[in-house]
């Protein structure tokens, strides 16, 4: 039976006999064709719950992953924020080999903030923000995801979740209105015995400059996926993007519902990102470079024998 720790073992065997060197892309995944999924969600406006923006943005996720994915699960629910506003969300979770019994899950989120309370202009700070790298990207990176799965099939059952209302409310000591889809989740999982080999968050990876350092919550609580992860992008020769070593600070964000319901989920978010919650989210700060970069580890690790 494969486990977590036979997969580390092929991984890391496989990057001391050889790390690949050359620049061009390692896998299937396009970084380019990425790129335009950002563009799209762009157009569509904040993806704010509620909004038109994000009622358009769900139903083209929804859409995308039909014709990648083998299954497509919405969950809808209302939440009701602590100033009493009732807040419409979903989550989607796309499901590629939905009877293997060894999953993988992979956890983006689709929704933007509605403020921009991190704009060095205070003019600026109660407005939307655009969110390009900040949800945009991780949607790219999944649907990209899902066009590579389509040419080089994973050897194991494959869930992608992108999960809504991560990024509404308060983030400060009294986490208020955050996190919402991910706890919703860790709450209503697809099978009381779904039990997934590991989880990875993937957020905020498309950053023109990459680095990509260890979030020391995901090094505590489950070291052997960042050890997978950062493995596999050292045997394809990115260890210059996903360094080795810890960031300064844990950072609070949608892995950890999961981790307390038990699955063992990393995040792997590029956090030194200053345009983060500001007008200044934009396309303009991404490459393609960096989504393939991303892309190829994602992928490798879903089709590595």
């Amino acid at each position: 039976m494969r486990t977590i720790r036979s997969i580390i073992a092929l991984v890391a065997a496989a990057s001391l006999l050889s790390a690949c060197t050359s620049e061009g892309p390692k896998t299937s995944f396009d970084g380019n064709t990425a790129l335009g999924y950002v563009k799209t969600q762009l157009a569509f406006g904040p993806r704010i719950p509620n909004s038109v923006g994000a009622q358009r943005t769900g139903d083209w996720i929804v859409a995308q992953m039909k014709t990648r994915a083998d299954t497509v699960i919405e969950q809808r629910w209302d939440h009701v924020t602590v100033k009493g506003d009732t807040l419409h969300l979903r989550n989607i979770l796309a499901r590629i080999h939905p009877q293997a019994p060894q999953r993988v899950l992979y956890v983006t989120h689709w929704d933007t903030r509605p403020i921009s309370d991190s704009d060095p202009d205070p003019a600026k700070r109660n407005l939307p923000i655009a969110g390009a790298n900040d949800g945009a990207s991780g949607v790219a990176l999944f649907i990209g995801i899902g066009d590579a799965l389509k040419k080089t099939p994973a050897t194991v059952g494959v869930d992608l979740l992108f999960v809504d209302g991560e990024d509404y409310g308060d983030f400060g000591s009294a986490m208020k209105d955050v996190l919402i889809g991910s706890t919703y989740f860790a709450a209503h999982q697809p099978s009381s015995a779904y039990r997934p080999l590991y989880a990875v968050l993937w957020d905020m990876i498309g950053d023109k400059n990459l680095d990509i350092y260890q979030e020391p919550i995901s090094m505590q609580r489950a070291p052997e996926v960042v050890s997978l992860v950062w493995n596999q992008a050292q045997q394809l020769g990115y260890s210059k993007y996903f360094i080795p070593s810890p960031s300064n600070s844990g950072v609070t964000d949608d892995h950890i519902p999961l981790l307390d319901a038990g699955i063992h989920t990393i995040d792997v978010i590029d956090f030194d990102y200053p345009p983060h919650h500001t007008q200044g989210d934009t396309i303009d700060k991404l490459s393609a470079r960096s989504l393939q970069i991303v892309g190829d580890v994602a992928v490798a690790l879903l089709t590595s024998k």
